[in-house]
């Protein structure tokens, strides 16, 4: 199935552009009209990926976080944060929740529990040292003012 409408987006791994991450994939959904819930949902699952991003996968550095959506016609929302960082590589273990790869005890290891609980699927993939992609997809209720 086809998208009916796409947006590409690239910023730093700064941890002040986690809302503005937020804040535009929310825009690009705005147009299905979604409710309360669902927005917030949508964001809070782009906020937890972002923050992966910028806190495990580059860690210490500044660099690149890419994401991508994709509104397709069944109101399914298919976004995806990618990065070029450390890489993860038990996925199945950072998945568990309450698991982290931080040590200074600052992080729950709830990310990808709160990811999945918020979204309809969560895909994550990854290759140690060459990065990971996360990707969310939300079907969204209602059809507001989405062109076809």
């Amino acid at each position: 199935m086809k998208p009916v409408n796409e947006m590409k987006l690239t910023f730093k791994s700064r941890s002040t552009n986690e809302s503005f991450a937020r804040t535009a994939v929310a825009a690009f959904v705005a147009t299905l009209d979604p409710t309360v819930e669902e927005m917030t949902d949508i964001k809070t699952a782009v906020s937890e990926a972002v923050t992966n991003s910028i806190v495990h996968g580059y860690k210490e550095s500044i660099s690149d976080i890419y994401i991508s959506a994709a509104i397709y016609p069944d109101n399914r929302v298919v976004i995806r944060i990618k990065d070029k960082g450390c890489g993860i590589e038990d996925i199945g273990q950072a998945m568990e929740p309450l698991y982290t790869s931080c040590t200074s005890g600052e992080r729950a290891g709830l990310g990808f529990a709160v990811m999945q609980s918020l979204c309809d699927k969560v895909r994550v993939s990854s290759r140690a040292g060459r990065g990971t992609t996360v990707t969310l997809t939300r079907k969204i209720s209602s059809r507001g003012g989405q062109d076809e």
